[in-house]
């Protein structure tokens, strides 16, 4: 199961999620406290405090470009 660190009102967060969606993969949301000092999970499993950080299986990805090509990448849409 896919794993995303996320705010609501984060930009890149939002811009993970509409791809997580167009692409119709279910993901497990994890919404995180908007001070960076209470993402401790965040930090725990990415080493950053910043989010969003997206898991899935072994792979941890913790920047919104290169988790939106990751996510083309390893699920490509059918056509």
């Amino acid at each position: 199961m896919i794993k995303l660190y996320n705010i609501d009102g984060c930009g890149y967060c939002a811009m993970v999620r509409t791809v997580l969606e167009d692409l119709k993969l279910e993901y497990d949301k994890i919404d995180v406290p908007w001070p960076q000092f209470q993402r401790k999970e965040v930090y725990q499993v990415s080493g950053q405090y910043t989010v969003p950080v997206l898991i899935d299986g072994e792979k941890i990805i913790d920047d919104e470009y290169e988790i939106i090509h990751y996510l083309k990448q390893a699920y490509p849409v059918n056509i």
